[in-house]
């Protein structure tokens, strides 16, 4: 079963930064799973879960409208762990964070990261 770990989610202040990390491990049914694609999603409370961005083995990178200009999302293979920066936090950023591995066969999701942004 693939796994992943989120962290770096916690309080900040409007117009402050964070930055989450998603942590990969882990096969599935003794099959390597390919991992195409690893994206960050978000839920607000009451609220559906929302793509925010995503990058692919490529390196091929997409972002919602909504965080465009303001958040990056990158890799680092060597420790199997995608990041998103996320710098003039808003209010509305407010979410549980989660992290998403598109495989060939399966998708995972990580547990989620709490961000909060004050006013």
């Amino acid at each position: 079963q693939v796994q992943l770990v989120e962290s770096g989610g916690g309080q900040v202040q409007a117009g402050g930064s964070l930055r989450l990390s998603c942590a990969t491990s882990g096969i599935t049914s003794g099959i390597t799973d390919t991992i195409n694609a690893i994206g960050w999603y978000r839920q607000a409370p009451g609220k559906q879960r929302d793509f925010v961005a995503t990058i692919t083995r490529g390196d091929t990178t997409n972002y919602a409208d909504s965080v465009k200009g303001r958040f990056t999302i990158s890799r680092d293979n060597a420790k199997n762990t995608v990041y998103l920066q996320m710098n003039s936090l808003k209010p509305e950023d407010t979410a549980l964070y989660y992290c998403k591995a598109q495989g060939t066969f399966l998708a995972y999701w990580g547990q989620g990261t709490q961000v909060t942004v004050s006013s």
